[in-house]
């Protein structure tokens, strides 16, 4: 008899400024398989990482809950929770963007880690920088 498992797979990331690049990782992410399931880094992980969204972790969830290919969104609150969610979702396919290429390979002892190119000439930290650039732009011809 044939196993109809179905093929569950899990990203992570901040997702601020939620764009064309984003979408296209979870429609990637989600052709590997049946099931997508997406941690959001939460306010207080980005922190302890240096870093800051532009949205609250309330709003980019909901933004990434909205998305078709997302099955589940669930909280990135550390660095160390990847393997306890991999279990704890049966998860098959662990996948991130191959700007984490290497990373995350230590995970291949509980399920298939796989990497996906990054869509070219888009992402937050570029959108950031067009928008801090236009800020300063702003403030100087008022001055």
């Amino acid at each position: 008899m044939r196993s109809t498992k179905e093929t569950t797979i899990i990203t992570y990331g901040t997702f601020d400024l939620f764009h064309v690049g984003h979408v296209q990782l979870l429609k990637r992410a989600r052709a590997l398989g049946d099931r997508l399931i997406v941690a959001v880094s939460k306010d207080e992980f980005n922190a302890s990482k240096g870093k800051s969204a532009y949205s609250s972790y309330e709003d980019r969830k909901t933004i990434v809950e909205a998305c078709k290919y997302v099955d589940l969104v669930i909280p990135e609150e550390n660095w160390e929770q990847k393997r306890a969610d991999i279990i704890a979702h049966s998860v098959d396919i662990f996948v991130m963007g191959d700007d984490w290429e290497g990373k995350f390979d230590f995970l291949a002892d509980v399920c298939r880690v796989h990497y996906l190119s990054r869509t070219p000439d888009i992402s937050s930290s570029l959108i950031k920088q067009h928008l801090d650039k236009s800020k300063t732009e702003s403030e100087a011809a008022l001055a």
